[in-house]
């Protein structure tokens, strides 16, 4: 033990006050933490806005050289069931030619089985340069690539939403999504 005396005879016991003083911070520290956690918490979005924030799509109900256009939190996206030739015509672009060089196959996910659905191919709906809505094949006037035209600039990306020609930076982005099934796919800003 080690005691040291004060002036007038008493002791000291400092081992206890250490000890004192280790419990108070370490309860400090707990009662810090007991408000921090609440606070952060409720900070974090709300089950409702996670639930917004991403969409299942059966993508068996797409019919082949057809698109929906779905809309997650107020941004749209772009399902597209391609046909055989617009897969090759993809598949066909030599990459080094590209403003901004991406396989095809870069552009897809995976299915649970591990293979590349080829046929579905999902992309931002918003144009790289201003975020206007680009017309779809299908859709009237398809650009010059037979893919998306984007008719507020003049922006044209090919059959796997790659820019080609115009004032857009860069491709169709790809959003986070994930095979939830073959025939199921989850969509998540």
């Amino acid at each position: 033990m080690t005691d040291a005396t004060i002036e007038h005879g008493e002791s000291v016991d400092e081992e206890r006050r250490d000890f004192i003083h280790i419990a108070t911070v370490a309860a400090a520290g707990v009662g810090a933490a007991a408000v921090a956690i609440p606070v952060v918490a409720q900070m974090l979005p709300a089950a409702d806005t996670k639930a917004a924030s991403s969409l299942e799509v059966d993508i068996s109900k797409v019919p082949v050289g057809g698109e929906i256009r779905v809309l997650i939190g107020g941004k749209p996206f772009f399902v597209r069931h391609r046909t055989a030739a617009e897969i090759a015509a993809a598949e066909a672009v030599d990459v080094g030619t590209l403003p901004e060089p991406e396989t095809d196959e870069e552009r897809l996910r995976p299915t649970p089985s591990g293979e590349f659905n080829k046929a579905i191919l999902v992309t931002s709906g918003a144009c790289t340069h201003l975020g206007c809505v680009p017309v779809g094949p299908g859709g009237g006037n398809l650009g010059d690539y037979g893919g998306w035209y984007c008719p507020c600039h003049g922006s044209h990306y090919d059959t796997s939403g790659r820019i080609r020609k115009g004032p857009a930076p860069s491709n169709l982005p790809i959003p986070d999504y994930r095979y939830v099934s073959e025939s199921v796919i989850s969509i998540s800003l």
